[in-house]
């Protein structure tokens, strides 16, 4: 029992120093010091207040894209739809803030990052019922949703929400006008990025963790991803369950993508014309996040900021060495792959442990007391 307990300790950590030293050896194979990349990399990433900051609003949408994660999981569907979760909500957000541009600042804030969990959320439930009323594959649903999100946000942006303002380049970038003033999330530090959102993600995967194991529903997401068929037997409702489960997990990618539009330097939604031009990519590193982080919401707030570390840090590794900076994305990958290697180990010693007690021979029990001392007085007798 000790030796697993170390091992479970030991299995995150263990994964991103291997993970790290692959990426060591990959720098020096091309060509460059993988002692001055790494030190590059975190100072890029941690040196000074303004790099602190710009990490952190950098962990934002990883934290609540992980989050959500980490809430499907424990139902046992994954939401690999993610990126168009919050795409939704960063068009919810937006078309929020443009019809009420002159609402007081905090009744808009709070309008706007609502709207961007409703947004997100529906588009969340959707293969969420899919999966709980039709059984139709989750990971499927999710990916072909991200499509129509894709093509949503494009005609949006190029059509109705573009920008058609004096100053505008006449509707050839897909974007909004320079949304109202009293939409954007107030800054916390002056003279670095780091504004209110950072502190609103942090609470929401604090609620998510209370609401996962110490609420009646929580017991009830986590006993429908145990055994479906167990938890009907005991008259839960599996369907609803899993359905509210993906809402949820839907609701906090889309208060990723509020934050992303309301909490950047332009203060409007623009995109490339793909998904990743409007996300960079969260919705897929926020599965990266959530395993790193045990699929435990409060350790998935210490693995978002790690990660955003490496995002933020790849940057000034390429300035300094001149690697590319993809190489952080191999270094995402390779994380995955230690992580999904080392639970395989745990899950075997945990097998191996249950085997074990259950074929050891019970212990014979002591005849009571009274028992021998009555057997005594017989055979006095």
């Amino acid at each position: 029992m000790e030796r697993r307990r170390v091992i479970e300790w030991l299995a995150l950590p263990s994964a991103a120093v291997a993970a790290l030293l692959v990426g060591a050896v990959m720098i020096a194979a091309l060509g460059a010091s993988p002692i001055t990349g790494y030190r590059a990399l975190v100072t890029g990433a941690f040196g000074g207040s303004y790099a602190l900051g710009a990490t952190a609003v950098k962990a934002v949408p990883l934290l609540l894209v992980g989050v959500g994660i980490c809430i499907a999981f424990r139902a046992n569907v994954f939401n690999i739809g993610g990126e168009g979760q919050i795409a939704m909500g960063g068009l919810a957000g937006t078309a929020t803030a443009l019809a009420f541009p002159g609402l007081p600042t905090p009744v808009l804030i709070f309008l706007v990052l609502l709207a961007g969990a409703v947004g997100g959320g529906i588009w969340g439930a959707i293969p969420g019922a899919f999966k709980a009323y039709f059984n139709v594959n989750e990971i499927l649903s999710t990916i072909m949703m991200n499509l129509v999100a894709v093509q949503l946000m494009n005609y949006l942006l190029a059509g109705p929400m573009v920008d058609k303002t004096s100053g505008s380049v006449g509707g050839l970038i897909p974007q909004t006008r320079l949304l109202s003033r009293h939409s954007w999330l107030p800054i916390i530090v002056p003279g670095t990025q780091l504004h209110l959102g950072v502190l609103f993600s942090v609470l929401v995967a604090v609620a998510a963790y209370f609401l996962l194991w110490h609420t009646s529903f929580g017991f009830r997401v986590r006993a429908v991803g145990l055994s479906r068929e167990a938890a009907t037997y005991a008259g839960m409702p599996v369907r609803r369950t899993i359905t509210l489960a993906m809402a949820l997990s839907g609701a906090t990618c889309g208060l990723a993508g509020s934050m992303l539009v309301f909490g950047s330097i332009s203060h409007r939604m623009v995109t490339d014309g793909s998904l990743t031009g409007f996300t960079g990519s969260a919705g897929f590193n926020g599965i990266v996040v959530a395993l790193f982080g045990g699929l435990n919401p409060l350790w998935t707030i210490l693995s978002a900021f790690v990660f955003a570390g490496l995002l933020v840090g790849g940057t000034s590794m390429q300035v300094v060495t001149g690697v590319p900076s993809d190489l952080i994305v191999a270094l995402n990958g390779l994380v995955v792959v230690f992580v999904v290697a080392i639970e395989y180990t745990r899950r075997r010693a945990r097998i191996a442990d249950a085997a074990a007690r259950t074929a050891a021979p019970e212990p014979e029990q002591a005849p009571p007391e009274h028992a021998v001392a009555g057997a005594g007085v017989e055979e006095r007798t």
